[in-house]
């Protein structure tokens, strides 16, 4: 199998050269470093090593599963040739050895041992200690990728999975900013101590404290670090042998096709072009993983651009003014290159001879039926939690303002300025086709263009803020004013564009299918 991977296409071979060299490097840094720190203090040199330790430990176990890596030693590949499951067990392991990371790995246990060659004892649970790391790193590489191919096999669990690993990675954030406002220079050493001493009572850390705590002198703190890190081999080792055993008399899962009756939203709007329109972009928001990711990661990141001003100590009332402005920024954005979802359906609008407003006001009907209930109320909300009723009506106003702005000028964007996208039935995190200067050109512009033109409204909603009075219902006024004058006119020209530009955009649909 190694050889076959020099026998792709000469770009395939390139990356694979770039990947080797890459990995290289990185472990000779590593190996570098491993060398260095047997010259520094003990305490220091065991902190450093448990915190970037457990990190690799880390990265073994959950990439492989979130990014669902094709997996070229799936068990099930070996299910006809008649092998036993403890020998194919350990072949596939012995197999996995001979990888990029495998090697890289295996190289930096083997450098851990040099760091810690400063008495007989110490050098001993050392060269255990490097044992347990491959194997611990193997084994969970094998067992998190061996799930990915069993579980996440369908399209719709990859990108669930996906989902999540964003939340995470969104959660983590916190943790980011905390260690950001930490005196490094004062209490940084106290620090890693405390997070190193946490990550040594776990199995990503406790095969790299056991050598530590050897050279500092905690002999029993060694043994049990070690039993720790011995029993997560083992229980790995017992994973690995069910799930290879299921795998092995278990067919490839497949993507169930549900069963729909009558015909959704096409039954409950009305029979004509913009309520045509209107019923499918609605089954998209519902059903096309493209539209639907949106509206898991949209309050998300509403909510999570919260967390850093909680945690450097901004009031919680001024705190409350932030998600609901954001989600409707990023709501009323999302839509400005629409018609580039349609791909070469969009010769329907064209061949029907649709009218251009029927389609504009159609594609915005799902995305204003989520937006507006969800701004009015998340700003009852915020004004409850910030204990100031009288803030809910400017934070409606910015709003609506910023959700129709974006709504206006996307209206005109996805007609005349529509760029490639993720084609239908790809994975939503998919790479489009080709991208080009229009892509960030346009995102850009309806981006700032939004906010620009609701800074009237948030600047009566910040005289309200600071000085009271009824600058609050001003802004109300205005942000509803602003938006719907700037809807209005983005969804008339935008309506002009699309009748005009129709056969330009089948073609460039065309292009990029």
């Amino acid at each position: 199998m190694l050889g076959n991977a020099f026998k792709r296409s000469p770009w395939q071979i390139f990356g694979l050269i770039v990947g080797i060299v890459y990995g290289v490097g990185i472990a000779f840094f590593a190996v570098v470093a491993l060398i260095g720190l047997r010259f520094a203090d003990p305490d220091i040199a065991r902190n450093s090593l448990i915190i970037a330790g457990s990190v690799v430990v880390l990265g073994f176990t959950l990439v492989p599963l979130v990014l669902g890596i094709d997996d070229t030693l799936d068990p099930r590949r070996f299910a006809l040739f008649g092998i036993d499951n403890r020998r194919l067990a350990v072949g596939l392991i012995v197999a996995a050895m001979i990888s990029i990371p495998s090697l890289a790995i295996t190289a930096i246990a083997l450098a851990s041992v040099i760091t810690w060659t400063r008495d007989v004892g110490t050098t001993l649970i050392a060269l255990v200690s490097a044992l347990a790391i491959v194997a611990t790193c193997v084994l969970a590489s094998r067992v998190t990728t061996s799930v990915a191919a069993y579980v996440l096999s369908t399209r719709r669990a990859r990108e669930f999975t996906a989902l999540v690993g964003i939340l995470v990675i969104v959660m983590i954030s916190p943790v980011v900013i905390i260690l950001s406002e930490v005196d490094w220079g004062r209490d940084g050493a106290r620090m890693l101590g405390s997070i190193a001493d946490g990550l040594a009572w776990t199995p990503l850390g406790a095969v790299w404290a056991a050598p530590g705590d050897a050279a500092t002198g905690e002999w029993g703190l060694a043994f049990l670090h070690l039993l720790i890190a011995l029993a997560t081999v083992g229980l790995l080792w017992l994973a690995w042998q069910g799930l290879l055993a299921r795998m092995l008399v278990t067919p490839e899962r497949e993507g169930r096709a549900k069963k729909y009756e009558g015909l959704g939203w096409f039954d409950r709007l009305p029979a004509n072009p913009g309520g045509a329109i209107a019923a499918r972009t609605a089954t998209y928001w519902l059903r096309d993983p493209r539209y639907r990711n949106s509206l898991f990661i949209i309050p998300i990141s509403a909510i999570a651009l919260t967390i850093p001003f909680v945690v450097v100590g901004v009031p919680h009332h001024v705190v409350a003014l932030v998600p609901v402005p954001v989600f409707a920024l990023l709501l009323g954005w999302s839509v400005h290159n629409d018609v580039a979802y349609d791909n070469t359906a969009v010769w329907l609008h064209v061949a029907s001879g649709t009218r251009g407003r029927a389609d504009r006001l159609g594609r915005l009907f799902p995305a204003l039926v989520i937006g507006i209930p969800v701004i009015v109320a998340g700003s009852f909300f915020a004004a409850w939690y910030a204990d100031d009723w009288s803030l809910a009506g400017a934070l409606i106003g910015v709003g609506i303002a910023l959700l129709f702005s974006g709504f206006g000028l996307s209206s005109v964007s996805s007609a005349r300025f529509p760029y490639p996208v993720v084609r239908p039935g790809d994975g939503a995190f998919s790479q489009p086709q080709n991208t080009g200067a229009t892509m960030a050109l346009a995102q850009s512009i309806i981006f700032v263009s939004s906010v620009i033109l609701s800074l009237p409204t948030i600047g009566l909603a910040a005289l309200g803020f600071f000085y009271g009075g009824d600058w609050y219902m001003w802004a109300l006024l205005a942000g509803v004013g602003t938006g719907l004058l700037v809807l209005i006119g983005g969804v008339a020209l935008g309506s002009r564009i699309f009748s005009r530009r129709g056969p330009e955009m089948l073609a460039s649909a065309l292009l990029n299918s």
